[in-house]
């Protein structure tokens, strides 16, 4: 599956340590916004986990987007970057 998660992490070391277990499942688009395109179901629960005991939920938020290959063949952008490529990622 593809995932777009973005987080808004109040602490820096909590911030820092999510992007570094983001890295590990996809890639940075923004300062806070990670594609993950090849998530397995089960990766993507690990990934979730992670995240969550990581933050402080009482002022920090993460949110995950599971996306389609037809909403991934929707996708628009405006700027540098590229657009992920809905004929790379698979649907589970």
């Amino acid at each position: 599956m593809f995932c777009l998660v973005c987080f808004d992490i109040v602490d820096d070391k909590v911030r820092y340590k999510a992007a570094k277990v983001l890295k590990g499942y996809g890639y940075r688009v923004q300062k806070s916004v990670f594609e993950c395109p090849e998530l397995t179901e089960k990766q993507y629960l690990k990934l979730k986990d992670r995240l969550e005991n990581l933050i402080d939920a009482t002022e920090d938020s993460v949110r995950y987007y599971r996306q389609c290959r037809a909403c991934l063949g929707e996708f628009e952008f405006s700027g540098i970057g590229e657009a992920p490529s809905a004929d790379e990622y698979g649907i589970l």
